[in-house]
């Protein structure tokens, strides 16, 4: 019988977290989906896994049987698959939005000088997986905006900073303005990534600056071009890095600098015990990190 390293994973998250709505959490999975993963691997392996109450998710005798071997079979399977990807010669990089802004062609460039041969596989993440893949080893590096979930469990050097502005519909009565304080925005209703995404989306919303003021939801997107879209048309207003003003201009939707918010940060984030390619790649991001 074959079972995916995937239920594996979900599995893994459930046993030590102990709970669904944590487990879900840390995966960037909706409950209902982690849920189905767990039956499905219970169904395919033809056991009970876990006893279910309202105080969580317990280990069956099964369960801590499979929860004893499960970590060490996941990191065989990623250990072979670093080994057949170095073969291959290619580095996968996860990112958002815009990565390191104009500094990730110089990254890129740098790295390919240090390491002939070798290719940068730039992969573009929805704001769903605001760790691009890094967590759940889809990629090998990540280039990502902090903080995102799961930031405690990998390591992360963070290379800058840049202030955070608004972005509005052009016809908003507050675009003609050269600089909008944010509690001006408290009650205009703002596009949001989705709710699963946890702190990501809160980060993006500014809760913690907002003195208990709850934010409106205009409308919820996991990619630029729905996010801007749903800006133009004028379902939401958004916070945004202010280097998406050069790098997400589109008509119909203008940038403001805005006060009351702190600045965002990019940083650079892998895993322990990663090999020296990585480890180079970082390097590489450090060196020539923008100011």
């Amino acid at each position: 019988m074959d079972v995916d390293t995937r239920a594996l994973r979900c599995f893994v998250a459930v046993a030590e977290e102990g709970n669904l709505t944590r487990a879900a959490h840390r995966l960037f999975v909706s409950q209902p989906s982690l849920t189905k993963q767990i039956q499905r691997l219970e169904a395919r392996l033809g056991v009970v896994l876990f006893e279910r109450s309202r105080d969580g998710m317990a280990l069956t005798e099964s369960g801590r049987a499979l929860a004893d071997r499960a970590p060490s079979l996941l990191e065989s399977w990623d250990l072979a698959l670093r080994e057949v990807k170095n073969g291959a010669r290619v580095l996968r990089v996860g990112f958002i939005a815009s990565a390191a802004n104009e500094a990730t062609q110089r990254i890129v460039a740098a790295f390919t000088a240090r390491h002939p041969g070798w290719r940068v596989d730039m992969r573009q993440a929805p704001w769903s997986n605001p760790a691009a893949g890094l967590t759940d080893r889809e990629v090998d590096v990540a280039l990502l905006r902090l903080p995102f979930p799961g930031q405690d469990k990998v390591r992360v050097a963070k290379l800058f900073s840049e202030p955070r502005c608004v972005a509005l519909h052009s016809g908003h009565r507050l675009a003609h303005r050269d600089e909008i304080a944010f509690p001006e925005l408290w009650d205009e209703p703002f596009v949001a990534a989705p709710g699963t995404t946890g702190e990501w989306r809160d980060y993006w919303l500014a809760t913690a600056e907002r003195d208990g003021h709850p934010p409106k939801i205009g409308a919820v997107t996991d990619q630029p071009d729905a996010w801007l879209n749903a800006i133009a048309n004028g379902y939401g207003v958004a916070l945004a890095p202010a280097s998406a003003a050069r790098f997400y201009a589109r008509p119909g939707v203008v940038y403001r600098p805005v006060t009351g918010v702190g600045p965002t940060e990019v940083g650079v984030a892998w895993h322990d015990g990663a090999d020296q390619v990585v480890r180079d790649f970082v390097r590489c991001c450090v060196e020539l990190k923008a100011g």
